[in-house]
């Protein structure tokens, strides 16, 4: 049922038959249009939407409770599959002390340009300033050495829920690249590389999970290159995601196998079964807030926001549409059935019953919020005992019956989670271009491809590949090796400096920098 546009003014008419003049409102609706101007898109989206607030500390954001529910949900998700894996949470504090950030070279240097610290106590300076953890590391490894002793002792695999600082200079952007995020960090330790493989790979397919069954966004599962891993670890996998409007990939999140060289530098050695003397293997991997990012600037519109249901924190908004003259009670106690049955359901649904706004205005509310189904109830709904659904991603309306009401409705609910997905996935890949030349490769990037190359797996040409594609997008950079190798044809060329190089048969997924 169609309602007063928003900014209009209304007259409604409360339960009791008074009259009550509806606000008039102004400005609801975006300035910005995502495929015109992607950034300044997003910078609105995410504040509109009720998902941040700008604080007066560049790159630091207020995470308002729209975006922390959605936190919530996936977090709910990956600590009961981390517990089925024995992993136990803890909490490890904030600051680390100079000596130990330092004590592993190549890890600090990855992150020493990154690293904020404490100088001062009221107007005191501290005699050894404090750093505050760009990751835990260095804080954990030191009591690892304390705790492991015997083979008995292992496998020891922790998890802690915090925030992390790393102290960004260049383009913040909200849950991309923020100078202080939320996360998980996942520290565990093996006696054999066997195991420390087998969980890299169970612990990203959990990554791969959060993306497409909760955020409705398909990831690449891969190897990163020797030049992009995790600083002082063997090696590193990523999820990674594209954002077609950008044409940039975005790593999504990591799992590390880190080897020995940790527990080399911390000493963390234990007597194995046959009383020898051995060191540990260890992992370490994460996830942040840039997932919500991720998820905004997939599927938002030029609407607002939209949400997947299953992160959704409210899945259903119910619109009462009283008209003059209508049952306005019985519309009313129509909404409030609904809502009833449906959280009887176990659908999160909501009424917005404020008087003090029309229905259209409502509509462009939550919209902009990205609730993914809207109900709307009135005089016509209620003398047909049925509800009007309107579906957030393609606007698509369809009359129920109210005593079909949950049945529809949840599978509405799941329509939308997949088409969300196929749609994003569509995108995704009519946005991959295998090229096997150099000048295919660059007119790929022209075109904000995401590309798959034969590649030699050298970092020296790694590196002449960032050089010769540096512009004002920012240099191509190495994505990943994906997991799943397409075939490749005798003879192939492979990406290096004279783009002959016939070497190891590796595609890999290439994209500019994210800023």
């Amino acid at each position: 049922m169609a309602g007063p546009k928003p900014g209009s003014s209304a007259t409604n008419q409360k339960a009791g038959g008074k009259k009550k003049e509806v606000k008039k409102e102004t400005g609801l609706g975006l300035t910005n249009k995502k495929d015109e101007n992607f950034g300044e898109w997003y910078s609105e989206v995410v504040v509109s939407g009720e998902m941040i607030e700008y604080y007066d500390i560049s790159g630091c954001y207020i995470l308002r409770p729209w975006a922390i529910s959605i936190w919530e949900t996936m977090q709910v998700f990956f600590d009961a599959e981390i517990k089925k894996m024995k992993i136990k949470n803890c909490y490890f504090p904030l600051f680390v002390s100079p000596g130990v950030l330092q004590r592993e070279k190549d890890h600090i240097e990855g992150f020493a340009p990154e690293v904020a610290w404490v100088t001062k106590s009221g107007e005191s300076d501290l005699e050894v300033p404090i750093a505050i953890r760009p990751t835990s590391e260095t804080v954990m490894y030191p009591y690892y050495s304390k705790w492991i002793r015997g083979h008995r002792d292992l496998p020891l695999k922790l998890n802690q829920w915090c925030n992390v600082v790393r102290w960004e200079f260049s383009h913040p952007t909200p849950f991309i690249r923020s100078r202080e995020f939320l996360w998980q960090e996942g520290h565990t330790a093996f006696a054999t590389k066997d195991e420390a493989d087998t969980e890299v790979l169970e612990i990203l397919e959990l990554y791969r999970r959060i993306y497409e069954e909760y955020l409705a966004i398909p990831v690449i599962k891969g190897k990163k290159s020797e030049m992009e891993k995790f600083a002082g670890g063997l090696y590193t996998t990523s999820v990674e995601a594209f954002i077609p409007n950008t044409g940039r990939g975005i790593q999504g999140a990591t799992s590390h196998c880190l080897g020995q060289n940790f527990a080399k530098m911390f000493e963390i050695n234990f007597e194995n079964d046959k009383g020898e003397k051995a060191m540990v293997w260890q992992n370490s991997w994460a996830y942040s807030t840039r997932t919500i990012g991720v998820m905004v600037m997939v599927h938002g519109d030029d609407k607002g926001l939209v949400l997947p249901p299953k992160v959704a924190s409210v899945q259903v908004i119910i619109v009462p549409v009283p008209y003059k003259d209508a049952d306005t009670q019985g519309i009313f106690d129509a909404c409030s059935a609904t809502l009833d049955t449906l959280t009887d359901a176990g659908i999160r649904a909501e009424v917005d019953s404020r008087d003090n706004y029309s229905p259209g205005w409502k509509y462009s509310h939550w919209e902009m919020k990205g609730v993914p189904l809207r109900i709307e109830i009135g005089p016509k709904d209620l003398a047909n005992n049925q509800v009007r659904a309107v579906r957030r991603d393609n606007s698509a309306k369809k009359d129920i019956p109210r005593d079909s009401l949950v049945e529809q409705v949840k599978e509405l609910l799941e329509s939308i989670q997949q088409s969300l997905f196929d749609a994003a996935k569509v995108k995704r890949d009519t946005c991959i271009q295998v090229i096997n030349t150099w000048e295919e490769f660059t007119e790929a990037l022209s075109q904000k491809k995401m590309i798959l190359a034969p590649w030699c797996d050298e970092e020296e040409v790694e590196k002449d590949v960032k050089t010769r594609t540096k512009g004002e997008m920012g240099a191509a950079k190495t994505l990943c090796s994906p997991f799943d190798q397409p075939a490749l044809p005798e003879g192939t060329k492979f990406l290096s400096k004279s783009f002959l190089s016939n070497v190891i048969g590796q595609f890999v997924s290439n994209a500019f920098w994210f800023p």
